[in-house]
């Protein structure tokens, strides 16, 4: 069992709860480890119950903290607010929601079946901005709370051959931005984590393989939570991918066509 840290946000009475979309795996399960060493009540959600129930036996074996699980697939209409009611019904008040869940697809624009980038732009960028719109009215009235938006280092550049995936990034970074001006002058925080390559089941999921030079998703979580915690506007882990922040729009948009342009094209 692992030894809880000593959290300063800690309620005096109860645990303060945090929300994460995609918590079954990759980011979202190392970010719940985080949360859970300082304590949080953790609530994760995704479409998987087997993945869900697993991870939970997990954390609350090695964290001893409480973990309810939330199966929905929020890439279909509607689910992100049934997800709030459910949420609500369970007498739950979120301190910190992390709209981590996300997917993506490969491939020509016009080859990729229209019902995937669909469901891609209904989780990459509805489920986030229902969910953020829905809690932050209550953090609002509570002058406190957490918003964490997982985006991408490909939301500074045009994505060619994985295209909606890159712009639904780019929409999610720019809202985030947006809604974090918006929030500071209610006692909100409101950060967006652009991580680069990360070694999840993303690539398995969008039929690539992952690619060299990725970082894990515990490093990644390790570093996003530290300035996360600290109310850091962007989050960008890795020294390699934040100095590629840096580089021309124009070279970065070519590498990534060169890297996922199909073998056939």
């Amino acid at each position: 069992m692992i030894k809880c840290r000593v959290s300063s946000e800690m309620k005096s009475n109860n645990r303060m709860q945090v929300l994460i979309t995609g918590g079954s795996s990759g980011i979202g399960l190392e970010l719940a480890k985080q949360f859970a060493v300082d304590g949080y009540e953790i609530l994760l959600v995704a479409s998987n119950e087997e993945r869900l129930l697993r991870a939970k036996k997990m954390l609350t074996h090695q964290y001893s903290v409480p973990v309810s699980t939330y199966t929905f697939d929020l890439a279909k209409q509607g689910m992100a607010e049934r997800l709030y009611e459910a949420v609500k019904a369970d007498g739950h008040v979120i301190d910190v929601l992390v709209n981590n869940a996300g997917i993506g697809t490969i491939g020509a624009t016009e080859e990729i079946p229209l019902v995937k980038d669909e469901a891609l732009m209904m989780l990459n960028m509805m489920a986030p901005v229902v969910l953020t719109k829905l809690f932050l009215r209550e953090m609002y009235g509570r002058k406190t709370g957490r918003i964490l938006n997982v985006c991408s280092t490909g939301a500074y550049q045009p994505g060619p051959y994985t295209a909606t995936y890159y712009a639904s990034k780019s929409f999610l970074l720019s809202y985030t931005k947006a809604v974090r001006f918006e929030s500071k002058q209610h006692g909100v925080s409101v950060c967006a984590l652009c991580p680069g390559t990360t070694d999840t089941g993303f690539f398995t999921r969008a039929d690539s393989k992952t690619p060299k030079g990725a970082m894990s998703a515990e490093k990644v979580a390790s570093y996003a939570y530290k300035h996360f915690m600290r109310g850091k506007a962007e989050i960008i882990p890795g020294l390699s991918f934040r100095l590629m922040k840096l580089c021309p729009v124009s070279i970065k948009t070519a590498v990534v066509a060169w890297v996922k342009r199909p073998k056939s094209s």
